[in-house]
């Protein structure tokens, strides 16, 4: 028996009663909410049986979605076409559900000097002027740069989140800034390998962590002389022209 029983199908979304003044909930029954999300409903049926899903809120045998489950929807859809698995989703689904750290989940970790910012949706929303799309909600997770203590979002940097939102503001997108992001993580990596393996030939006796900020500041005048020598041959063929 369909779990929507005694509901016409084509019935729109309708508002929960309990929503504050003037920023009304909408609720959708199964078919609506399928149809939104571009999937059918056995296809959404699955993924709440395989707990990709929180559950709906139910009158009787009747079942209420809301907009979180369309962006979860949405956010499923994102990634898997970032190419991952049903089953590494679902471990994505329960950290939030459950206030796991997604960082730790992805295999990041949580940095050690980094300081890490609480933040609600909404909030997240207007740092990046409404570009906090699913496919770059799912780049982001990808990423390891969000996380969750189960009632707030958690991003675990406030220096890259600060450089990420001021990046959208010069009018960079946000899909963008994230794949800079990942190249960076890329390059990052691979110089923390030189100087951590530098550090294990040559500083046994010593405490590594005490090599941390002079690895990181040849790490920023590096980059700063990089900097300058694009910077001034840009500005060099411009005078050319």
């Amino acid at each position: 028996m369909a779990e929507d029983a005694g509901h016409p199908r084509d019935a729109g979304p309708e508002t929960h009663p309990e929503a504050a003044p003037g920023q009304a909930r909408r609720e959708y029954r199964t078919e609506e909410l399928a149809r939104l999300a571009g999937i059918t409903v056995r296809t959404l049926r699955f993924y709440r049986e395989r707990r990709l899903l929180p559950p709906p809120r139910r009158e009787g045998r009747i079942a209420w979605y809301d907009d979180h489950h369309l962006a979860r929807l949405r956010t499923i859809a994102a990634l898997l076409e970032r190419g991952h698995t049903l089953n590494g989703i679902a471990e994505l689904a329960e950290a939030f559900d459950h206030g796991r750290d997604v960082a730790d989940l992805l295999g990041v970790g949580a940095p050690t000097e980094e300081e890490p910012v609480r933040l609600t949706p909404e909030e997240l929303a207007a740092r990046f002027e409404g570009q906090v799309t699913p496919e770059n909600l799912a780049a982001a997770l990808e990423l390891g740069y969000l996380g969750t203590d189960g009632t707030e979002i958690v991003h675990i940097s406030r220096r890259l989140l600060d450089v990420s939102s001021a990046l959208v503001r010069e009018g960079i997108p946000l899909a963008e800034v994230l794949a800079a992001g990942a190249r960076v993580r890329a390059h990052a990596d691979a110089l923390a390998g030189i100087f951590t393996d530098l550090i294990s030939r040559h500083a046994a006796q010593g405490d590594p962590q005490r090599l941390r900020p002079l690895a990181r500041s040849v790490v920023e005048a590096e980059l700063s002389l990089a900097l300058d020598r694009r910077l001034n041959g840009r500005t060099g063929r411009a005078g050319r022209a």
